[in-house]
């Protein structure tokens, strides 16, 4: 089979394919830890604390995606996400812990309990890409760098057949070549690089949605892509990748405040600060229009220097690259493209209208995500539908009925 994508997702699945003995090969844009998953940084939601349930990850999970979540899918997701998580640890990621030994659980925007874990402070996708290529190298996995794919291929009766790609970069060919395979796997992450100023990295260019339409996919949902409400504002020429001031700054006690310090979100939703996205980003986006400028500003200067340097220093390095201290000054934020919610339409084992083509991570469209996805369900659906298609993949080329 044929995994194209390195992030969460992709290599996920190609680890549980190899696993399973199947031949599997990666094919990336760029190199192994390029996707968006290094750049995640608030952690990944799953009901791991005491007192927290599946039903209730479920509930905040369906508010957020404002009644159009497929719900048979966000309960996959829920339900399958704790052990999921838990193999991710045992594949090798290494989450921050607390006092007692447990994981350290916080909280971010929509949800009602602390069910985020999080990795080196406001690292974790960076911990994660690194554990997942670290197995993906410890095994022997064939793969494929600095290669754009750029059509499916298809048999006579309309199946996958493989991929067209271009190879390029420093120490490969330089050519047009074929990867051959039963079964390809797109997990090309997102498209923010369409938008001017974005989280996303530059090889976010939506090329996992455009080869599904060229092969005759079915997509949903493009038109719903979520825009990060604090999104470190850098002047109002910038444009492409923008530092993200990720969600768990709130989720620890930080305000939304305007130039007068006054708190504009109390009042607006019963989270204040912690509504889901898209009510935070309409808020920060009302009150400009209200004061006539292009930024908000999120305090957390009574955190103190201790914590800043501890439970957020990839953050504080950011800010302070561009001159802002978040330990003394409030830092100006403003809403940025950041997570399409929909994209190739798949079923609850991944699979696309194509057959033998499977999607997942951000470029799929599994019903999960609604019109707006719950904060740090991405890195979930990643684990949870990615070990979906292994199992299908794994069960149909060994003749077996597929798991439910």
């Amino acid at each position: 089979m044929v995994v194209v994508g390195s992030g969460v997702a992709g290599l996920t699945a190609a680890l549980r394919c190899e696993a399973a003995g199947l031949t599997t090969v990666v094919v990336t844009k760029a190199r192994l830890d390029d996707g968006s998953t290094r750049w995640a940084q608030g952690g990944i939601a799953a009901a791991l604390g005491d007192g927290d349930t599946p039903e209730q990850h479920l509930d905040d999970t369906l508010v957020a995606g404002a009644g159009l979540c497929d719900e048979e899918a966000v309960r996959i997701l829920v339900t399958e996400g704790p052990d999921a998580v838990r193999r991710l640890i045992a594949t090798g990621a290494h989450f921050d812990e607390s006092a007692e030994g447990g994981l350290a659980l916080t909280r971010e925007g929509g949800h009602h309990r602390r069910r985020i874990a999080h990795a080196g402070g406001d690292a974790t996708g960076a911990e994660i890409s690194r554990a997942l290529v670290d197995a993906v190298r410890a095994r022997g996995l064939r793969t494929v760098e600095n290669a754009l794919v750029l059509d499916l291929l298809t048999d006579a009766e309309g199946r996958t057949a493989g991929v067209t790609l271009h190879v390029m970069g420093e120490g490969q060919h330089d050519g047009v070549g074929a990867v051959h395979a039963p079964a390809v796997v797109l997990a090309t992450g997102g498209m923010g690089q369409v938008f001017s100023a974005t989280t996303n990295p530059a090889v976010s260019t939506g090329d996992g949605v455009a080869l599904a339409l060229r092969a005759g996919a079915e997509v949903s949902d493009l038109e719903f892509v979520q825009f990060h409400p604090t999104v470190l504002f850098l002047g109002p020429d910038a444009e492409g990748q923008q530092p993200l001031v990720s969600e768990a700054v709130r989720g620890e006690g930080a305000h939304l405040v305007d130039a007068d310090g006054v708190r504009f979100m109390q009042g607006q939703h019963e989270l204040a600060e912690l509504a889901p996205r898209d009510i935070v980003a309409k808020g920060i986006m009302r009150r400009m229009r209200e004061r006539n400028t292009e930024h908000m500003y999120l305090d957390a200067r009574h955190f103190g220097a201790e914590m800043w340097e501890r439970r957020f220093p990839t953050i504080l390095a950011a800010c302070r690259a561009h001159g802002i201290d978040p330990v003394t000054e409030p830092v100006p934020v403003a809403p940025a493209a950041h997570y399409a919610s929909g994209g190739v339409r798949t079923d609850s084992r991944g699979r696309t209208t194509v057959p033998g083509l499977y999607a997942c991570g951000e470029v799929a469209c599994t019903g999960v995500h609604g019109a707006n996805r719950l904060a740090s369900n991405s890195l979930l659906e990643g684990l949870v539908y990615a070990e979906r298609i292994a199992a299908d993949i794994a069960a149909r080329r060994g003749g077996q009925e597929p798991p439910a």
